[in-house]
């Protein structure tokens, strides 16, 4: 792992317990799986990219745009799956035939096995192990970009 990964991971895990806040990215006050990532992006590389256009819980209910993949691969390198690493993005597609419309940052456990840290509705942000299940629900993944604070 680069130093990079591993201060995004750092940082990732220092959000870990801010309740699910749609919308916000305040760590330890609030967060939805985009705030999660802004708040990252902003502690390891800087100012955001792009201003966040405002969007609603069921943003993806409505209609085929793929929005949050596109923004993605906009200001992050698409990587292949089989180069998992922690420190890298995932975007997932909760339900088959529906928009990706959720995000998590890899990471690694203490014991070896791959983990997602994400802020999930009604948990606010975790670390869970990145299952099969989980892992079928990935269809991108990306990575920082390379420069830092």
């Amino acid at each position: 792992m680069t130093l990079l990964e591993k201060k995004i991971v750092r940082v990732a895990r220092a959000w870990i317990g801010t309740p699910y806040r749609h919308q916000a990215s305040v760590k330890g006050q609030g967060c939805d799986c985009l705030g999660l990532l802004r708040g990252v992006w902003r502690e390891v590389i800087g100012d955001e990219p792009e201003a966040v256009p405002v969007y609603t819980a069921d943003w993806s209910e409505m209609g085929r745009k793929e929005r949050l993949w596109v923004a993605a691969a906009r200001n992050m390198k698409a990587v292949e799956f089989d180069a998992a690493r922690a420190g890298q993005v995932v975007l997932f597609r909760m339900r088959a035939g529906h928009v990706a419309k959720h995000l998590g940052i890899l990471a690694r456990s203490a014991a070896g096995f791959e983990t997602v840290i994400h802020a999930y509705t009604g948990r606010g942000v975790i670390e869970t192990p990145l299952t099969d299940a989980w892992k079928r629900k990935i269809v991108a993944q990306f990575q920082f970009p390379q420069k830092g604070k």
